[in-house]
This record gives structure tokens, sequence and C-alpha cells, in this order.
């Protein structure tokens, strides 16, 4: 039940992250800072980096959660 909470709360906090990061991106876009490439080029890298983190987490936390309690 623990990793399961902290799991959410952690992918919660990263998607947060991945969203506002994505805001940003889109901003430098309409300012021209970066290329059309460019912006859909790390958009995606940020958003596949954000899944694939928040789902080994709940790996990690649940071996954290043996040492500590075990």
């Amino acid at each position: 039940m623990e990793v399961i909470i902290t799991s959410v709360c952690s992918a919660i906090i990263i998607f947060i992250t991945v969203f506002y990061m994505l805001k940003a991106f889109k901003i430098a876009y309409k300012r021209n800072e970066i290329s059309f490439q460019k912006f859909i080029f790390i958009s995606i890298s940020s958003i596949i980096t954000g899944v694939i983190i928040a789902s080994v987490f709940p790996i990690g936390y649940q071996k954290i959660f043996d040492i500590l309690f075990n």
C-alpha cells in the first residue's frame, strides 16, 4: 500500500514537471528561440523520459521498503 501511494505521488510530480517543461518549450518555439524540429524532439524526449521514470519508480520503492521494513 505504501509503495502505491508513494509511486502515485511521484508520478504526479513527474507529470506536472513534464507539463510545465512542455509549456516552456512551446513558449520558446513561439518566440523563434528553437526550431520546430528541435521543439518536437525535446517534447517527445521529455514525455518518454517522464513515462520511463514514473514506471520504474514502483520497482525502486518496493526494494527500498523491503530493505527498511524487513
